[in-house]
């Protein structure tokens, strides 16, 4: 595991990130197929994308309130 894809899960843990988010952008970062098309989320899409590009400028965004 990298200390990129550790931090930024710790990071969004600790920020109280969506978990749909989160596992979108866990499932990005690791480039891995995306879920069937009827349980993809907003929150769940908005993470793989970011993932995908290693973004981690997003996360305030999804913080559950």
């Amino acid at each position: 595991m990298n200390q990129t894809y550790y931090d930024a899960v710790t990071k969004m843990e600790e920020m109280g990130v969506d978990e749909e988010y989160i596992l979108g952008w866990q499932s990005g970062f690791l480039q891995n197929p995306k879920r069937e098309e009827q349980r993809i989320t907003e929150a769940y899409d908005a993470g793989y994308a970011d993932g995908e590009e290693k973004n981690t400028e997003n996360f305030a965004k999804w913080v559950k309130s």
